[in-house]
């Protein structure tokens, strides 16, 4: 099963990006050039953790819940926007900017040396906090996409109440991933 370790988005965060991405997606006017990420799909992922087996699932679980109990919950707040690679004029993601904060910093950094322990290497690039807004096709079909995000640079989309950690399964489709909660983890 393939598999990663997310925070989930609330109802509202979700509603206020999905409004973002509409009007995104009325200035590429509907040209399929982009991959809109779809509300199921709005989460800030922790860790990728690729394939692996109902038995290394289990491990996992069982590191997650005491990683949980070491955190207190915190805000998150959705501001900014931007595409990688950064600066470039053919992007191949667009995403809203999540600002950094200690706990959320920590969380993520403690994931990965407990992961580590389980076989999983540590990512190479630095965590940047985001969420994907959409994966551009054709890249090259994005001037007045990339305006508008360059406008929104400094927009607050709204924050929320970061409680819980996810273990999610993701099932790749032609359609698109659909994902399926394995098990939730409360922080305290």
């Amino acid at each position: 099963m393939r598999t990663f370790i997310a925070i989930d988005l609330d109802k509202e965060i979700k509603k206020n990006l999905l409004s973002f991405i509409s009007e995104l997606d009325k200035l590429s006017r509907g040209s399929r050039s982009i991959r809109w990420v779809k509300p199921e799909g709005m989460h800030l992922t922790l860790k990728f953790l690729g394939e692996i087996t109902g038995e290394k699932a289990r491990e996992i679980e069982n590191f997650l819940k005491p990683i949980s109990e070491k955190y207190k919950s915190f805000v998150m707040k959705f501001k900014g926007t931007g595409s990688f690679p950064p600066g470039s004029k053919n992007p191949r993601v667009l995403w809203v900017g999540i600002e950094e904060v200690e706990t959320l910093k920590a969380l993520q950094f403690h994931l990965e040396g407990e992961l580590e322990k389980l076989g999983f290497p540590r990512e190479k690039r630095k965590f940047h906090p985001h969420l994907t807004l959409g994966r551009a096709k054709i890249p090259s079909h994005l001037k007045e996409t990339l305006s508008l995000l360059e406008k929104n640079k400094e927009t607050n989309f709204g924050e929320m109440q970061a409680k819980k950690l996810t273990f999610f399964q993701s099932i790749l489709k032609p359609s698109g991933a659909e994902y399926s909660d394995l098990s939730e983890f409360e922080l305290k």
